[in-house]
């Protein structure tokens, strides 16, 4: 067992090149992609989206959409 730290650099090179040998470039993106993080301010732009739109309103939309 090694106990010696390494730079992080280090580590995520190492890490992303077995990523990419056992799934491949395309699913090593992929993976990589769900720890990014985004851009915006989601709170803002979501209420952009929403308004003011109750639970109750949201569900009865949801269920409008199901029939």
């Amino acid at each position: 067992m090694n106990t010696e730290a390494k730079p992080i650099s280090e580590i995520s090179r190492r890490a992303t090149n077995i990523l990419f040998k056992e799934l491949g470039v395309v699913d090593t993106i992929r993976f990589l992609n769900q720890f990014s993080v985004g851009q915006g301010d989601y709170t803002k732009q979501r209420e952009q989206w929403l308004g003011n739109l109750s639970i109750d309103d949201a569900i009865s939309q949801i269920k409008d959409n199901k029939t």
